[in-house]
């Protein structure tokens, strides 16, 4: 907490997006947990509906509140300017997130968003990178369902294994919950734009350093029955995968050999068919202008699904770590991925920049990178678990 009395700007944190449906959530969640005297502020493009969001906020009255919007640079800059951590929720990310990344930038102000899009997070290296490390600014993406439990149990995994020998870890990923709306539309957005993409992943390896010395892969895997899990395992082409890449590239823990391997876990055969046809099946419609807007409406941004059902929805991710001649199973688990805990990532992962100790980071940086450890711990203590499931 020695960060907690700096008074350098007026705001530790201003959450940006508050009044959407994972806005709120995490609003409510930051109104909740966060320490005396944190300096907080919610922000969006309506003060009727911040002055309404605050009014039903334990200790609403000391929130402060900020109007901001994602299409005026000025307001974006100005929201930067008078924060030391912006968390924001408004997505999808690459049609709304960059303004924001910039002014953070530009500002030396911290970022840290959900976007699951890779053609996001790759854009943002290539223009915004470079200016974040000039002025100090962490740039922290997939703080929530994507990719916290993937990148921090990885991280975890790796822990527990011997240092300086190669190491695998493959991710299995079990839920019962719905999809967001955000997640939703990011994801159909990206299956929409194949080439712009790809375009992107290559403009970024053009300008990331070459690592030297070290190895470090992400193979997707092909469908697989996986017995150390009791399932059938389908490569999952998430950004989860690339988000440990770079965890992986940027820390030496990882050994001089890492390879990862991301995968759904279906325990019933016709239903890891059937689930991989449904993907292949909206990736086919997402090229379809009027069949994406048919989908679209199926589930907006800022809906999502009603308190007794979040509380039915759960998620666990298993780990399988090698290395050194040592086996060990890790887990990650918790509560409704897709809302309630995608929220708690996010406020935890904004409190951890703004208040936490943590190593000097800067630039485009992942959850393992910037926080590791102290963001596990701060995880932990709000109820998603971390634990050594085995090892042999």
């Amino acid at each position: 907490m020695s960060r907690l009395n700096r008074t350098d700007r007026p705001y530790d944190i201003v959450l940006f997006g508050a009044t959407g449906f994972v806005g709120a959530l995490t609003a409510e969640y930051l109104a909740a947990h966060a320490p005396a005297g944190l300096r907080w502020a919610v922000a969006g493009r309506s003060a009727q509906k911040l002055e309404r969001l605050c009014e039903r906020l334990p200790g609403g009255a000391g929130i402060g509140r900020l109007r901001a919007d994602a299409s005026d640079p000025a307001s974006l800059r100005e929201l930067a300017e008078q924060a030391r951590v912006v968390a924001t929720t408004v997505g999808p990310y690459v049609e709304y997130g960059e303004g924001l990344v910039a002014a953070c930038a530009e500002t030396g102000t911290d970022h840290v968003d959900l976007s699951g899009e890779p053609e996001f997070v790759d854009l943002v290296y290539v223009r915004h990178d470079a200016r974040a490390r000039e002025t100090g600014a962490r740039l922290v993406h997939a703080c929530g369902f994507d990719s916290v439990p993937h990148d921090l149990g990885a991280y975890f995994t790796v822990r527990q294994l011997p240092e300086g020998v190669p190491l695998t870890v493959d991710g299995f990923v079990t839920a019962d919950a719905a999809f967001s709306g955000g997640t939703f539309a990011s994801a159909l957005g990206q299956f929409a734009r194949p080439r712009q993409l790809r375009a992107a992943a290559r403009d970024r390896r053009r300008h990331e350093p070459r690592l030297v010395g070290r190895r470090v892969s992400v193979p997707s895997g092909a469908p697989r029955y996986a017995p150390e899990v009791g399932a059938w395992a389908l490569p999952l082409p998430t950004v989860d995968a690339q988000i440990v890449r770079r965890s992986a590239r940027t820390l030496d823990r990882y050994g001089p050999d890492f390879r990862y391997r991301h995968y759904a876990a279906v325990r019933r055969l016709p239903v890891a068919v059937g689930g991989a046809a449904a993907v292949g099946a909206l990736v086919a419609a997402a090229q379809l202008p009027a069949a994406r807007r048919l989908l679209s409406d199926r589930l907006k941004p800022g809906e999502g699904p009603s308190p007794q059902k979040r509380a039915r929805s759960w998620f666990t991710v298993r780990f399988v770590g090698e290395g050194g001649g040592r086996r060990v199973y890790t887990e990650v688990s918790g509560g409704d991925p897709g809302y309630d805990e995608t929220a708690k990532m996010l406020a935890e992962g904004a409190l951890s920049l703004a208040l936490d100790d943590l190593p000097q980071t800067s630039g485009q940086v992942t959850t393992a990178v910037a926080m590791g450890d102290a963001l596990i711990e701060r995880l932990q203590s709000a109820g998603i678990r971390f634990r050594v499931a085995a090892t042999r």
